[in-house]
């Protein structure tokens, strides 16, 4: 079997959480999903709605875990293990409370910043050597406010910007999945405005 290039988002299943902050890793796998014309679908033994598709010449497997995400890790993982997959073929997309609404960035390894999704993937995969997309989606301020904040859900102007953000992310794949991640970080990480979009 071809080891495809995972691409997976972190989010919360169900849809009390579909809007919140904390999917923006699954609005971006499913904007993946509308652009190739994937079609997700649940498949049990991987703990993940799933599609297997060609996107920007090169095979991908867009996976979306159904695990919550403090459990992400499990979902992961056994997506790993069918693929015989790697962490250089392997890309995270998930909500950042350190970056603004608007802003995305690509990074390659690094700790989970206390993000409980990334922290759960640690547990289950001995390579932390994976690449990273952060979609900012701003601090309440206080500590104590992130649950809340994370699991509500974004003003329109929030939103608007995340969403942003994703189609700034999106035109940054075909060089992700060319090998050309400086140029992919160059790219996003140069873009004129907050979700402005190519």
């Amino acid at each position: 079997m071809s080891m495809p290039f995972l691409i997976v988002g972190l989010g919360n299943p169900g849809s009390q959480y579909s809007e919140t902050r904390h999917n923006a890793g699954f609005w971006f796998l499913d904007r993946v999903a509308e652009t190739c014309g994937a079609r997700l679908r649940q498949q049990t033994r991987l703990q993940s709605e799933t599609a297997r598709a060609e996107l920007f010449g090169r095979d991908c497997l867009l996976v979306k875990p159904t695990t919550f995400m403090n459990h992400s890790g499990q979902a992961v993982r056994a997506v790993m293990d069918y693929f015989r997959a790697d962490a250089a073929s392997l890309l995270v997309a998930y909500d950042e409370l350190d970056l603004p609404p608007g802003v995305a960035r690509l990074k390659r390894g690094g700790g989970h910043g206390g993000h409980n999704g990334l922290r759960d993937i640690f547990r289950h995969i001995a390579d932390h050597d994976f690449l990273r997309l952060r979609l900012g989606i701003g601090h309440p301020g206080n500590k104590d406010a992130v649950t809340p904040y994370v699991l509500g859900r974004a003003t329109a102007e929030q939103e608007r910007l995340m969403r942003g953000s994703i189609s700034d992310a999106i035109a940054a794949l075909p060089l992700v999945l060319g090998n050309d991640v400086p140029g992919a970080m160059k790219l996003l990480h140069t873009e004129t405005g907050p979700g402005d979009g190519i």
